[in-house]
């Protein structure tokens, strides 16, 4: 390529992402709130006619969500693991090739937060809840056939351990990092890069252009309030039934709908609290003070399950992930219907439905990070912690029902209950046990907190520092919704909660493969700028 081809190939790129969008309009009405495009209205109408449609109709809504969620997945089975697939390809394509020493926020910036608290709330607003409430339950769920097992494995046995050990972190290994990699780097590129808005139709500028200020930009907006709406409620929901069955098991008091109501009731108003004081005076203190109790009740579990048993099912979690990981991805054949379609898809659904939320937040905290630096932390640091987790306490859960000791001995009755079984064939379970609800309590928290400020910034076109009233006003939805989808489903309120993440996750698969061309156009043209021309990159 001659200099002239050069010039003219540079200044195509610099002009490419030159907009006329007004980052800093402002249309706040009387109420507070800033409607300055239509995705605040679209997307509150929407989950309010949901809301106020299924306490009207709770059976027919209960039958609809059911009967989506099983299409869905009896459909589209093959494009939500497909795609999951593609996503780990790509990230690990991002750690490798030279595009990952661009500098996020460019060449001079640097980091807002320490590695530790930086890691803490990517961790924090990633999975807490769920690595909570299924550590326990998931695996010994397979272990038992409490629903289905993976690849049709039979349960009790050697291999079954390993196979629910191996498929446990299938589902909460690479995969559902990458898929918040994928969104968390494109949002923070194209803000931080190209000062584009923080808000999901910015990662689609070099393919639309100044069109992504219209319909289509609505569209993609009001979709990505919509999936991280439903997949909060999803965490939020069984974050209440766990902490309402802690509280029975501790203490006897009765852990049933109204319970759970109650405490989302309460976890929604000290979540506003934390909303209104911010990311430094919120989300960064209560994830700071989560990661140090979830480490010690890591650290206890490891030692009083028996470190030697500990450190042996670290070697099969390991072992078994890299065994199953590429049968489990494999979307053709599949014989294992009911643990495919009830387990895969539905976390699969779930994190894309998440991936909104998760990669704004990480987005707004990783500026300075070059994209090498972003995609390994957000993808292979989570795993690895992941394995360690799990190996803790899923293996500790196989272990007692393995050898007839406790409650899981007879398998899974109350999924939100498996964690405190299992601590209670440890020492001290009271202590162990009441800790364990504190954290789902501050991890319920920090969910709803990070939820509402990413919510807030989509709804007001990538503002960071939109009206209060409007953050309190999402707060408040997320927690109606999460207790509207619990009264709905009743005693199957887990499926109701399920069904929500994977209607809301289906029409997002297509954003995020979409999204992943954007930015792999995005990087190339950044780097381009940097080689010829680096007064013009960012």
């Amino acid at each position: 390529m001659n200099d002239d081809k050069i010039e003219t190939k540079v200044e195509e790129i610099a002009q490419r992402y030159e907009t006329d969008y007004e980052i800093g309009q402002q249309n706040i009405n009387p109420l507070g709130l800033d409607l300055h495009n239509p995705v605040f209205v679209v997307s509150s109408l929407l989950i309010l006619v949901f809301v106020v449609g299924s306490l009207i109709f709770p059976e027919q809504a209960n039958e609809a969500l059911g009967a989506t969620r099983v299409w869905i997945g009896d459909t589209f089975d093959w494009l939500f693991l497909s795609a999951g697939n593609l996503f780990v390809l790509f990230c690990l394509a991002l750690i490798v090739l030279p595009v990952g020493s661009i500098r996020i926020g460019g060449a001079d910036a640097t980091p807002d937060y320490s590695v530790l608290s930086w890691f803490a709330m990517l961790f924090a607003a990633g999975m807490g809840i769920g690595l909570m409430f299924w550590s326990v339950a998931e695996p010994v769920a397979y272990f038992t056939e409490w629903f289905g097992t993976p690849l049709n494995i039979e349960g009790g046995t050697e291999e079954a351990k390993a196979a629910a050990l191996g498929a446990t972190m299938y589902h909460w290994g690479l995969h559902p990092w990458a898929i918040y990699a994928v969104v968390g780097l494109s949002l923070a590129f194209f803000a931080y890069n190209k000062g584009l808005p923080l808000t999901i139709r910015s990662t689609f500028y070099p393919l639309l252009g100044d069109r992504v200020w219209g319909p289509f930009g609505h569209v993609i907006d009001t979709l990505a309030v919509l999936a991280t709406m439903f997949g909060l409620a999803t965490s939020l929901g069984l974050g209440a039934q766990q902490a309402a069955g802690g509280l029975e098991f501790l203490f006897g008091i009765d852990g049933g709908l109204n319970t759970q109501i109650a405490i989302i009731v309460v976890v929604t108003v000290i979540a506003l609290i934390s909303v209104i004081r911010g990311i430094d005076g919120g989300v960064k203190v209560l994830s700071n003070i989560n990661l140090s109790m979830a480490l010690l009740l890591l650290i206890f579990v490891m030692i009083a399950g028996a470190f030697v048993a500990f450190l042996s099912n670290i070697g099969t979690t390991v072992s078994a992930y890299a065994q199953y990981m590429l049968p489990l991805s494999n979307p053709v054949g599949r014989e294992d219907d009911t643990f495919y379609h009830g387990w895969t898809i539905f976390f699969w659904a779930w994190w894309i439905s998440w991936s909104p939320f998760v990669g704004m937040f990480i987005a707004r905290i990783s500026r300075g990070r070059t994209v090498r630096q972003f995609v390994t932390a957000v993808l292979l640091v989570p795993t690895v912690v992941t394995i360690i987790w799990m190996s803790a306490f899923g293996g500790s859960g196989i272990d007692q029902a393995s050898a007839g000791i406790g409650a899981l001995a007879d398998g899974i009755s109350d999924s939100s209950l498996a964690l405190f079984q299992m601590l209670e064939n440890l020492p001290f379970t009271a202590i162990t046990s009441f800790l364990a609800i504190v954290l789902v309590l501050i991890f319920f928290v920090t969910s709803s907190d990070s939820g509402s400020l990413v919510i807030d910034s989509i709804t007001s076109g990538g503002k960071t520092d939109s009206p209060q009233s409007q953050r309190i006003f999402w707060a408040t939805i997320e927690g109606l919704v999460a207790g509207v989808l619990l009264a709905v489903g009743g005693v199957a309120a887990l499926q109701a909660l399920q069904a929500g993440a994977v209607s809301t996750g289906l029409p997002f698969v297509v954003v995020l493969l979409l999204m992943c061309v954007s930015l792999a156009i995005g990087l190339h043209h950044e780097r381009i700028l940097l080689k010829f021309a680096p007064d013009k990159a960012a």
